[in-house]
């Protein structure tokens, strides 16, 4: 069987690829710093395999067809989608297998989609670039309607990371899969709160997120993420995160709403040993 090798979330936003400079040197240092430390710890729990939870900003789907929570199935996927990310174009290696225990496993209690055929865009790529997480690593990703309502409940994501925890733990194909999310936090897109972030809704969320009680958790999300922006809606993917990590404490290697980014920001991991 396998084992939960690691859980960890980072924020996600084109801009710290292609406008890096755009916040003080020592931001920017800090953050990217803090990435690296993210590689750092992936690598050291030694995944065969990587489950990247993140969103499709309406590049794969649009509004004829679009799923609450899509597997990943494909043997490799090609990134970015986007022409203007400043991210080396690559073909990212998939691991079927999985994808497709995970599947079978979840049709016993959700009715997620599939996709053999998904382009990946900036929400997955820029955390592994900024990372340095190998191109070698196989992924499988979980993607979340996050963008256009109705979105899966904030109780509902929670439920899909404990099941990914028990498709894990009943996989044999190999031994140590690892769990990264990426999303949020509190930002706006294309409209006039561009800009302004919500450091309470973040600090508040991200305490929760290392709290054992996950009905405060999902309240406090379903009831407060309207006040953090539009994008702020990309926090479902924390708590399918954090449902597969349990009730284990946060770690948090960063955390700053940074304006001149439009996001805040911050990178974390469930330390799964306590």
């Amino acid at each position: 069987m396998a084992e939960v090798a690691g859980v960890f979330a980072a924020s996600h936003t084109p801009v710290m690829l292609n406008f890096a400079d755009a916040i003080p040197a020592a931001d920017r240092e800090a953050v990217f710093a803090a990435f690296k430390d993210l590689g750092r710890r992936i690598e050291a729990c030694r995944p065969d395999v990587l489950v990247v939870i993140s969103d499709d900003h309406v590049h794969n789907f649009f509004l004829d067809n679009f799923p609450a929570v899509c597997i990943g199935a494909a043997e490799n996927y090609e990134t970015p989608v986007e022409h203007w990310l400043k991210a080396e174009h690559r073909t990212l290696p998939g691991h079927a297998a999985f994808a497709a225990h995970l599947l079978h496993e979840a049709l016993d209690e959700f009715d997620p989609s599939f996709s053999m055929e998904l382009t990946l865009d900036h929400g997955v790529l820029t955390p592994l670039e900024l990372a340095g997480v190998t191109r070698d690593l196989p992924l499988v990703p979980l993607l979340i309607n996050c963008v256009q309502p109705p979105m899966p409940s904030m109780r509902r994501c929670l439920q899909w990371g404990k099941l990914l925890h028990k498709a894990i733990a009943s996989f044999t194909g190999v031994q140590r899969i690892a769990v990264l999310a990426t999303g949020g936090l509190s930002h706006d897109l294309s409209t006039p709160r561009m800009g302004l972030l919500n450091d309470a809704f973040d600090f508040e969320f991200v305490r929760l997120l290392g709290e054992r009680d996950e009905r405060a958790l999902a309240a406090f999300a379903a009831g407060h993420v309207h006040e953090a922006g539009n994008g702020a809606e990309e926090v479902r993917t924390w708590l399918v995160a954090r449902g597969a990590a349990g009730g284990a404490p946060l770690d948090v290697m960063f955390h700053k709403g940074i304006a001149d980014w439009y996001t805040g920001i911050c990178i974390a991991e469930w330390n799964l040993a306590k």
